[in-house]
């Protein structure tokens, strides 16, 4: 899998705001949280790659996503990464 800058962004998105309301986390609020400007579609899109990848889970159908396991072992191995430099 490629790590774009944007499904970076979108999954740190996510966990962090899984850690702050313990809610799945859908499309339409990952836009108006987002920087960039996307559609829901893209996201919806990266949102669905990632769970293939195993990185998010989706609790049930008509949920959003939260982080998997593998999901926050990558965060947290891309902050570390971070405070490094």
């Amino acid at each position: 899998m490629e790590w774009t800058p944007r499904k970076k962004k979108i999954l740190a998105a996510i966990v962090d705001a899984y850690i702050e309301t313990g809610e799945p986390i859908g499309s339409k609020f990952l836009v108006e949280r987002l920087e960039e400007q996307v559609s829901s579609a893209t996201v919806r899109n990266v949102m669905a790659e990632l769970a293939a990848e195993g990185y998010l889970e989706q609790p049930h159908t008509s949920a959003g996503r939260i982080p998997s396991e593998r999901g926050y072992r990558f965060y947290v191995d891309c902050l570390s990464e971070e405070y490094k430099k």
